[in-house]
């Protein structure tokens, strides 16, 4: 039998941002998705995984976009449950996507790819000693990104902007700002950024424009036999 990649993310947006991505690289039979929180509505996910006092917190996209704060510690401890399950089900390769750092996630036996602690030593083996630009989605993320891009070689410089506005200007003046900086190389780090965002913005700036979720996807697919 084919070797499938199953995916996890927190939501089915995040899913369906993902999706055409990887079946650029993956016939769709090689290809299985799932959401942690497909199934629940607004009231559900917040009683199950609403943060408590000053806890640490991941954000998600809930109904009509809107963003949406839960217990990073329960979160971790759902997906570690989802992670089981799949292996369970005789999954090999499990790649797990969103920008948000889980210390404590493992798999038994499968592989599984987290992108908060692969992204950062493949995107300086690609870029080197150049100087890296790193977009995000939110401005609350921007201490946390400090923390996952540190290893590179030298540090990046960092621009916010929403993948879901309805226009592309905020993502342009990020761009902008960073080319400004000296980024020679820019990244766009969040599941919300589409292939044609990175086209746009390599023609608009003549430099090497990177997808995060594209990275992961050839990873991936690489994996797969």
């Amino acid at each position: 039998m084919k070797q499938t990649l199953a995916t996890l993310t927190l939501g089915n947006d995040a899913r369906h941002d993902i999706r055409p991505l990887l079946l650029e690289q993956l016939p769709e039979d090689q290809l299985y998705s799932v959401a942690l929180l497909d199934g629940l509505r607004e009231e559900e996910i917040l009683r199950l995984y609403g943060p408590v006092g000053g806890e640490k917190v991941v954000m998600t996209r809930g109904e009509g976009g809107k963003d949406v704060r839960l217990s990073a510690a329960r979160i971790e401890e759902a997906l570690q449950e989802k992670i089981a399950a799949l292996e369970a089900q005789g999954y090999e390769t499990i790649l797990l996507l969103g920008g948000a750092e889980f210390s404590h996630l493992q798999a038994s036996q499968a592989t599984l790819l987290e992108p908060y602690r692969l992204l950062p030593p493949l995107v300086n083996a690609i870029t080197g000693g150049h100087q890296v630009g790193i977009v995000i989605a939110r401005e609350e993320h921007l201490s946390e990104q400090r923390r996952k891009w540190q290893s590179l070689g030298q540090p990046p410089v960092f621009a916010v902007a929403s993948p879901w506005q309805n226009s592309d200007d905020d993502l342009v003046d990020a761009a902008l700002m960073l080319q400004e900086k000296g980024a020679d190389v820019v990244v766009l780090d969040c599941l919300g950024y589409h292939q044609r965002h990175r086209d746009f913005l390599q023609k608009l700036l003549g430099i090497p424009v990177l997808l995060s979720n594209m990275l992961m996807a050839k990873l991936a697919a690489e994996l797969l036999v």
